[in-house]
């Protein structure tokens, strides 16, 4: 299957002292980016929840959300800090002491400090929180990943009907090659009768002539190889997998042959196949961004 690189999942689990909830969102990324927000208290699980959901994702610019809501009942201890607190009253001292402000201090100054108090669970045990938080983890990422495959086999069959334009656009290329060359050898054919009059005109020349411009425009070698570009995306897709790098690649390699065979058009009509060929190939490259 196909995945796309944008994807949502959530998830959420309670009892009598926690609700867990986790939510994931990605968006397009060349390498595989997480950015997991999540209280203090789990800073430890860190390591573990970066493994977990490396089993469900390979590329990406991913935002795990994780909140740990207390219930009731929820066993909670405050804690003092007094390093904290005396150096809060060591500092308040010289500021009064350099600024000639009025030195008395109280309690609720230093109460009322950042890290002085601080409400903390108590017995938090890191291997039964993530008992707790790995299964709603797990399935968050198993919505997060239905939701990139339904919109990664959208992009594949937009993908599919777009290799089939441009399978036509180089395979008429091929069939209007012939016509150009006909026309040409007319065209000189023309010119030569107006230039020798009555004289005969050598046909092993204009043979030869006929030669060297069709070199000039031969497209065989880049239809041929554009095809084959075309046949193993179209594999790729329908085999499906971690295939965005690939296709991006054989995406660059298509619109090499197209630049070639724009280069090479002899007439209008080529001409405005290769045009319509980059075009395609554009809207391909554009899709194969979103693509895992």
């Amino acid at each position: 299957m196909i995945c796309s690189m944008t994807g949502f999942g959530r998830a959420e689990a309670a009892d009598e002292t926690r609700k867990l909830t986790v939510e994931i969102k990605s968006v397009n990324n060349r390498y595989l980016d997480f950015n997991i927000r999540m209280p203090k208290s789990m800073s430890s699980l860190e390591t573990r929840i970066r493994d977990v959901l490396k089993e469900y994702m390979t590329r990406g610019k991913v935002d795990v959300f994780i909140t740990d809501e207390e219930q009731a009942g929820r066993a909670s201890s405050l804690r003092y800090n007094e390093a904290m607190a005396a150096a809060y009253v060591r500092y308040m001292r010289q500021m009064a002491e350099k600024f000639g402000l009025d030195p008395s201090i109280r309690v609720s100054d230093v109460a009322s400090a950042p890290d002085v108090f601080t409400l903390s669970e108590e017995g938090a045990d890191a291997e039964e929180l993530w008992r707790s938080l790995e299964p709603v983890i797990r399935e968050a990422a198993d919505a997060f990943r239905r939701s990139r495959t339904r919109e990664g086999e959208r992009l594949k069959d937009d993908l599919l009907g777009k290799l089939a334009e441009l399978k036509e656009l180089a395979e008429e290329v091929k069939r209007h090659e012939p016509e150009i060359l006909t026309a040409y050898r007319e065209r000189l054919e023309e010119t030569l009768a107006g230039i020798l009059a009555d004289r005969s005109i050598d046909e092993t020349r204009i043979a030869a002539e006929c030669v060297v411009y069709a070199d000039k425009i031969c497209t065989d070698e880049e239809c041929v190889r554009l095809l084959s570009h075309i046949r193993q995306m179209t594999d790729d897709l329908t085999n499906g997998g971690a295939v965005g790098r690939k296709l991006d690649f054989l995406a660059q390699e298509m619109n090499r042959e197209a630049n070639t065979t724009l280069s090479k058009a002899g007439d209008i009509v080529t001409a405005d196949i290769g045009i319509a060929m980059k075009t395609v190939i554009e809207k391909l490259r554009e899709q194969i961004q979103n693509i895992e």
